[in-house]
C-alpha cells in the first residue's frame, strides 16, 4: 500500500496533549465527528475544553456541560499503561494509515500488541455469529489462505465467523478490533483467542479502559474493522446482521465489498445473497479476494472528506446575530427524522459555518445526534420551536 498518497481528513493530534485529547473524547456527547469539529472550530482540544460549557448552554442545556475529569483521564492511561497496551492519537506515525481515510476515524485508540501489522495490506473478514459449520470451516481457510498470500485479516473476536476468521489467521497475524475497553474479553470463551492475538497480532479499541461491550458500541466497532481494510468480505449474515452494516461501510469508504454466496433457503445466507444482488464481488476463494483489491494496493484511494472542512487553523466564528437567526432556521428545519447536514445548508440559505456550529451547540446539550451519511436528527422536539 502505497500510504504516502493519503492526506488526512483532520488535523494531526500527535503535536497534542494525549490527556486534552482523551477528555474531549471522553465527554458526553463528544463523538468522533464532533471531537474534531470541535479542534477545527477552536484550533486545539485544550481550547475545545475550554468552550464545552457555553456551547452546550448555547444549545439548550439547563447545566452546562463540564468535560470529563483530569484525573478520571489519568486514572485511564495509568490503566492502560499497567496492562501493557497503549494509546495512539489520530495523526500519529503507528496510527493505521487507512483509517485516516474514512470520515469518522476515531481521534484516539487504544492498541494491545503489535501496532505494526496495519502498515500491511489489510482485508477484513465478518460474519454470523450462529454460523453453520460449513460457513467456519470456509472462513478459516480463506483467512489462512489471504495471511499466507501476504494479507493481515481484521475481524471482531465475535463468536461464529469472527472466531473462525481469527484462529485461521493467526499464524500470519490478525487484527481483532473489540467493542468494549482493550481490557474486555467478549464473549468471556474467546479468553484463550484473545490472549493469542495479544501475542502474535493486535486488539483495538476505540472505548475507555474497563467499559463492558454494549449495543451502541458496535457498529462503532464496525466502521473500524471496515476503515482499515481495503475490502470487507462478508461470510453467513442475516438480513438484519451487524456484518451487514460493516460492509455498508466499506462501501461509503470506497472500499471492496465481498460476499460468500449460499443457499437461498438458508436465512444466514440472505445477508450475503442480497449483497452480491447489490453489486459485491462473489467469493468462491481466496483468489477472488486478491483479485478484487489488487487495483487498490499501491494507490490512492479516493477520499469522503466531512463536510466544510479546511485543515491548518481554526474556522471563523459566526457573529451573534447571524447565529440568533440559524438557531431559529435550523431548529424549524430539524426533526427526529435523519437529514442531511447539506440539504440543511440549501434550505436554510446558511453559511456551512454557522449550521456547523448550532448543530455542536445541539449536540453538545445533548439534544441532537448524527446517524450514517451525515445527517442529523433532533431526539426531541419542542413545540416552541416549531410555533
Amino acid at each position: 500500500m502505497n500510504f504516502s498518497s493519503f492526506a488526512m481528513h483532520y488535523p494531526s493530534l500527535a503535536e497534542e496533549n494525549p490527556l486534552d485529547v482523551l477528555r474531549l473524547i471522553r465527554t458526553p456527547n463528544v463523538g468522533p465527528v464532533t471531537f474534531f469539529q470541535l479542534i477545527r472550530r477552536f484550533g486545539s482540544a485544550a481550547e475545545a475544553l475550554a468552550a464545552l460549557p457555553e456551547l452546550s448552554i448555547r444549545g439548550g442545556r439547563r447545566q452546562a456541560l463540564t468535560a470529563s475529569p483530569k484525573e478520571t483521564a489519568l486514572k485511564e492511561m495509568e490503566a492502560v499503561e499497567k496492562f501493557s497496551a497503549r494509546m495512539i492519537l489520530y495523526g500519529a506515525p503507528d496510527y493505521p494509515k487507512l483509517l485516516h481515510a474514512i470520515s469518522d476515524p476515531p481521534p484516539l485508540i487504544t492498541i494491545l500488541g503489535h501496532a505494526h501489522l496495519w502498515q500491511k495490506d489489510i482485508v477484513a473478514m465478518v460474519g454470523a455469529r450462529n454460523a453453520s459449520a460449513n460457513g467456519c470451516q470456509f472462513a478459516s481457510r480463506l483467512a489462512k489462505e489471504l495471511g499466507s498470500s501476504g494479507l493481515i485479516v481484521a475481524s471482531g473476536l465475535a463468536r461464529g465467523i469472527d472466531t473462525f476468521v481469527h484462529k485461521g489467521a493467526l499464524a500470519t497475524g490478525t487484527i481483532a478490533v473489540i467493542a468494549g475497553g482493550i481490557d474486555n474479553i467478549y464473549p468471556p470463551e474467546n479468553e484463550t483467542l484473545y490472549q493469542q492475538i495479544r501475542n502474535t497480532g493486535a486488539i483495538v479499541s476505540e472505548q475507555p479502559f474497563g467499559m463492558l461491550p454494549y449495543s451502541g458500541a458496535f457498529p462503532g466497532r464496525n466502521r473500524i474493522i471496515a476503515g482499515i481494510s481495503l475490502g470487507t468480505v462478508v461470510v453467513e449474515a442475516s438480513p438484519k446482521s451487524g456484518s451487514l452494516i460493516t460492509a455498508r461501510f466499506a462501501m461509503e469508504n470506497n472500499r471492496e465489498v465481498f460476499a460468500v454466496p449460499g443457499s437461498p433457503l438458508d436465512p444466514r445466507s440472505k445477508g450475503c445473497n442480497h449483497l452480491i444482488k447489490q453489486g459485491a464481488n462473489m467469493v468462491e476463494s481466496s483468489a477472488d479476494i486478491i483479485q478484487g483489491i489488487a487495483h487498490l494496493r499501491n494507490t490512492k484511494l479516493e477520499e469522503n472528506p466531512p463536510m466544510a472542512y479546511q485543515p491548518g487553523r481554526p474556522a471563523a466564528a459566526p457573529s451573534d446575530a447571524e447565529m440568533d437567526e440559524t438557531r431559529r432556521l435550523v431548529l424549524e428545519k430539524l426533526g427526529t427524522t435523519p437529514v442531511s447536514v447539506d440539504e440543511l445548508i440549501e434550505q436554510c440559505h446558511i453559511p456551512a459555518s454557522a449550521l456547523l456550529t448550532i448543530l455542536l451547540e445541539l449536540e453538545l446539550a445533548g439534544r441532537l445526534k448524527r446517524s450514517a451519511g451525515n445527517k442529523v436528527y433532533l431526539l426531541e422536539v419542542k413545540e416552541e420551536e416549531i410555533a
